[in-house]
């Protein structure tokens, strides 16, 4: 990669990373449906409006219907989930468990689209599953049934973002990238607009949640989305998924400085567990990751 590839990358997995403490800020405030509905909507327009200036095709009348299927589970589904689970979880916890999407994906595409399940594979998620039970199991945190089903809806977060990539690499052809990302969040917002009356926040949030609500549309969404297509355009996919490995770390360390949380030896194993695991799944070798090979674009 070229030096300015690398600051791309990196700044990428920050604005990632940081979506995790600004979801944590404003969820309890504003509700998960609402957050979300904000975040996509705001990010949808701002693209679109990119699209316009740029005179770049999006092509939603001929795909409006992949958008919507994206848009649901690529962004309505995983968004809401994984903002309702930062409800009860830290934001560090919430962007380990993230990392897990991989894992998901590769289970899927072998039922989906009989992707070989090899042995490295299978390894890769027997880890991810250690690792998501020494975070759950060694963690300063109270297990209870809300902490468990907190959990749960990070993991069908990552789930559902399994779903969605292998769902564009089996029905998705020959789609303009900024289409694929606009045109998502735009069905998002769609989606999530009946629902927004029946959630809408009784308090009116403070300065703090909403410079956090606009962070996360604009800079962890919006900006983040046009940084990572960028990359795939001049790297390609298989570099790009370097991200996978590196969104969980800013997660971790900007958890710890903005918002003080605590990170313990059950973090870090854990975290690094299911990292090695996504590792062996999509075919990264973590100690040569300036040079990374993945056996699966797309995830």
């Amino acid at each position: 990669m070229r030096g300015q590839d690398v600051s791309r990358l990196l700044l990428l997995s920050a604005l990632w990373g940081g979506s995790f403490i600004f979801i944590r800020v404003a969820a309890p405030v504003l509700g998960p449906v609402v957050l979300v509905w904000v975040r996509v909507l705001i990010a949808g327009l701002l693209m679109l409006a990119f699209a316009l200036g740029s005179r770049r095709s999006l092509q939603i009348r001929q795909r409006w219907r992949q958008y919507l299927v994206l848009g649901l589970f690529n962004s309505a589904l995983p968004f809401v989930l994984i903002a309702a689970a930062e409800l009860h979880l830290s934001a560090s916890l919430a962007a380990i468990l993230n990392a897990t999407s991989p894992l998901f994906g590769a289970v899927i595409a072998f039922f989906w689209l009989r992707d070989a399940f090899t042995g490295r594979k299978f390894l890769g998620l027997v880890l991810g599953i250690a690792g998501v039970a020494i975070l759950a199991g060694w963690n300063p945190i109270t297990l209870n049934t809300v902490t468990l089903l907190s959990i749960l809806a990070s993991l069908g977060g990552a789930a559902s973002y399994g779903l969605a990539s292998v769902y564009t690499k089996a029905r998705v052809h020959n789609a303009p990238a900024l289409g694929l990302a606009a045109g998502s969040q735009l069905a998002a917002s769609l989606l999530l607009s009946p629902l927004v009356p029946f959630t809408w926040p009784a308090v009116a949030p403070s300065t703090t949640v909403l410079l956090c609500t606009l962070a996360l549309a604009v800079g962890s969404t919006a900006l983040a989305y046009l940084l990572f297509f960028r990359l795939v355009v001049d790297v390609g996919p298989i570099k790009a998924l370097t991200v996978t490995f590196l969104v969980p770390i800013f997660g971790v360390l900007w958890s710890a400085i903005f918002l003080g949380e605590p990170v313990g030896i059950g973090t870090v194993l854990g975290g690094m567990v299911i990292l090695a695991g996504t590792a062996l799944v999509v075919g990264v070798r973590l100690p040569r990751l300036g040079r990374a090979v993945a056996s699966e674009p797309g995830l």
